[in-house]
């Protein structure tokens, strides 16, 4: 049977090297992580890197086998789990004495967690016989954290065969989930991010391993992560309508978020949650109405109740008060913890010359960048070798990067077949197109500037686990990028897996910015920034008048969500006053771009 997780918080998929083996490192102390699958050529470096770990012999999976992405892994969430099995058998049988990892185990729990007294009340125990008893007890209720993958539903781009034909449910997010699916994973989930994509999505409603059982118990979840309550709506209608059962909605910030930031039409997170909150059970009673139609259709056995639901979020948290408010008020779950996981080696994998560049990050350091291929804002830390490499490629007249993976080919502007707009084939096509359009100048570097940001994600974002490893990811291709969220500069130094769990359950304090805002407040900042560059793209250009809706709307939510904010109870219970100042600038410069735009009129 599924068992309930030990902690209140989860680490979230970051990159994708940066967690590709975070539940190797983390799992065994019951902590959930997620890994990425789409990067199928990192799977099997870390299939080669892992396998001598436990003295097994590597056996590559070669790209010319049939369905290779999706062997390589099924293969690797295998291995993945074989070790944290083998792991958790190893801790269970530990000694309970200082420095142990049965005891570290038990000490990592919150404070009000069931096994966390007992684990207390045995440590002070003088009766032997009593003491081996409660012993007994701990070790058979450790349990480790859960596998979870993540998919971007954006990257599912075509794969053919050698002899050029379209391979029949060989796109990347479907093989990435048949991977997920074929694997001996159990009480895992698979996280869909970006959106709804109806090919996955059809594809996923003929997995049965996706079934609940008799009981309404999943070994295989769905995980769906949304930037607001009508996404989460529409997908968890679209997928109960083919049988399946969304387990859990995992609420995250729209720009207050590492990695592609997908922002809102300026709803704030506390407004969001707070929906979420109050149509809970009416979402959960109409999704489970839609599902159990489909199931019956399906000649799957009707359920008598719900299957569980959970409701999460991450996005910015970066204290215990946050991290505790989100819980008790919006009755949430779980919590994701990402960015200043990048800062603990025992949990993620950074290489140490990036690690060393995210603890000296400062606020101007890490920018909402355009330099994603996918046309989605990206948040990125400038200064890195990645962002090195391709200024230095730019410098020598050779913009753009080889183009070796693709999962980011999707421009057929100039070629058939689809490119990617970071490599140097797309650039030196485009640059060439924009050349002789005979721009105005001001206009020509612009769009030019546009082009020369995209940079190559696959092997930027892969990178790190290859050098950390001394691993080979593609030959000569060394540049490694990162994308944390905002929240990085708030966390300047290298901490150990407990002092972090320490600190989200409030029994340490490592931040190290005296004047880092509370997480409402610097998601509001992010949007007012975004609406003030936003402003001054369309100001001026043709589809001003066509804006105009969009950021009076956008305008408009801010205001309320401010509002929402004035009259929160218990929002920032220790530093209230600073809190509401930062709502009184903020309502200023809100105040100052409608004078300047007139978003309330015409612009």
């Amino acid at each position: 049977m599924p068992y309930p997780p030990q902690h209140r918080f989860h680490i979230p998929v970051m990159g994708l090297a940066y967690t590709i083996d975070s539940p190797i490192k983390v799992a065994r102390f019951g902590i959930s992580s997620v890994i990425s699958i789409v990067e199928d050529r990192l799977v099997e470096m870390m299939r080669s890197h892992y396998y001598p770990t436990i003295n097994k012999t590597y056996e590559p999976i070669s790209i010319h086998e049939n369905d290779y992405r999706a062997k390589r892994i099924t293969d690797y969430l295998n291995l993945v789990n074989t070790i944290v099995q083998q792991q958790v058998e190893k801790l269970r049988n530990a000694a309970f004495e200082t420095g142990s990892e049965i005891v570290k185990y038990f000490e990592m729990l919150p404070d009000d967690s069931t096994l966390k007294k007992m684990y207390t009340q045995m440590v002070c125990t003088t009766d032997l016989p009593v003491k081996e008893s409660m012993e007994k007890h701990l070790r058979s209720q450790i349990r480790p954290g859960c596998i979870d993958v993540n998919i971007m539903t954006k990257l599912d781009g075509n794969r053919f065969s050698e002899q050029g034909e379209l391979q029949q449910d060989g796109s990347e997010a479907v093989t990435a989930l048949r991977g997920f699916a074929q694997s001996d994973l159990s009480n895992s989930s698979v996280i869909f991010s970006a959106g709804l994509n109806p090919r996955l999505y059809n594809y996923l409603e003929n997995c049965k391993e996706f079934d609940a059982n008799e009981n309404g118990v999943f070994q295989k979840k769905v995980i769906i992560k949304v930037s607001d309550y009508r996404s989460a709506l529409i997908q968890g209608k679209y997928l109960a309508k083919k049988g399946i059962w969304v387990s859990e909605f995992r609420i995250e910030s729209g720009l207050n978020c590492g990695g592609h930031a997908f922002a809102t039409d300026g709803y704030l997170l506390g407004p969001i949650l707070e929906e979420f909150k109050l149509n809970r059970q009416g979402l959960i009673d109409s999704l489970f109405e839609i599902y159990n139609t489909a199931i019956e259709k399906k000649g799957n056995r009707m359920l008598f109740t719900p299957p569980e639901m959970r409701f999460s979020v991450q996005g910015g948290i970066g204290s215990h008060e946050e991290d505790d408010f989100l819980h008790y008020h919006y009755h949430l779950e779980s919590t994701g913890w990402g960015t200043p996981f990048l800062l603990v080696p025992e949990a993620t994998t950074v290489d140490d010359t990036t690690l060393k560049q995210l603890c000296a990050a400062k606020e101007e350091d890490v920018v909402l960048s355009h330099n994603s291929p996918l046309n989605v804002r990206f948040h990125y830390l400038k200064g890195t070798s990645g962002e090195n490499e391709k200024l230095l490629r730019i410098q020598k007249g050779k913009p753009g990067s080889p183009c070796t993976e693709k999962h980011l080919a999707f421009n057929t502007e100039f070629t058939e077949k689809p490119i990617c707009t970071a490599s140097h084939n797309y650039q030196q096509l485009k640059i060439a197109q924009l050349q002789s359009l005979n721009l105005p100048e001001a206009k020509f570097k612009k769009q030019v500037g546009e082009v020369l940001a995209k940079e190559c994600l696959c092997v930027g974002l892969s990178n790190a686990a290859a050098i950390k490893y001394n691993e080979t990811f593609i030959k000569k291709l060394n540049a490694v990028n990162i994308c944390p969220g905002p929240n990085i500069v708030n966390f300047s130094k290298l901490v150990s897996l407990q002092t972090m769990t320490d600190h989200i359950y409030g029994r340490q304090d490592i931040v190290t910015n005296a004047n880092r805002p509370h997480m409402f407040i610097a998601e509001l900042n992010l949007y007012i920034d975004y609406l003030k560059e936003e402003l001054e793209t369309f100001a001026q250009s043709d589809d001003a008048a066509k804006k105009k809706k969009y950021f009076a709307a956008f305008y408009q939510n801010l205001l309320n969500g401010i509002k929402y904010y004035r009259q929160l109870p218990g929002i920032a219970a220790t530093g209230k006053q600073q809190f509401i100042s930062a709502l009184d600038f903020a309502e200023i410069e809100l105040d100052s771009l409608n004078y300047q735009y007139a978003i309330n009129n015409d612009l």
